[in-house]
């Protein structure tokens, strides 16, 4: 039987993974002294890493007293399990809903419109 996907990273989660797809790898205090502000606590890193760990997104290694965290998941496999949670959350599974709502309300650059367009054109039945 597959394997349950873990859903998407808290916000928390993600401010640790983040740091780990950067480095690497890095211990729980290397994590801790590179977060950016508001600082967060040796403890609290500590056991969001081991939440992480259950959840299937890191792996530790011993290094003497320490334990040196790396990432299992890619940041950009995160990004589409983060965009399959909100498709499945609010837009009951239809990325085509999604897609119009980003656009009705974010601001494209001219790269970005071109590039939407590049894609639609390709994706278009064609005329008969």
């Amino acid at each position: 039987m597959a394997r349950r996907r873990e859903p998407a990273p808290t916000e928390a989660e993600l401010r640790l993974m983040k740091v780990l797809w950067q480095r690497g790898e890095a211990t729980v205090a290397e994590i801790a002294a590179a977060l950016a502000p508001p600082p967060i606590a040796y403890n609290s890193v500590l056991t969001t890493m081991r939440i992480l760990e259950r959840k299937g997104y890191v792996a530790h290694r011993e290094a003497g007293r320490a334990f040196v965290y790396r990432p299992l998941v890619a940041r950009g496999e995160a990004a589409g399990r983060a965009v399959g949670h909100l498709l499945s959350r609010f837009f009951d599974n239809s990325a085509g809903t999604l897609a119009l709502r980003l656009i009705e309300t974010e601001r494209l650059s001219g790269e970005e419109l071109a590039r939407l367009r590049a894609l639609i054109e390709r994706y278009e039945e064609p005329a008969r």
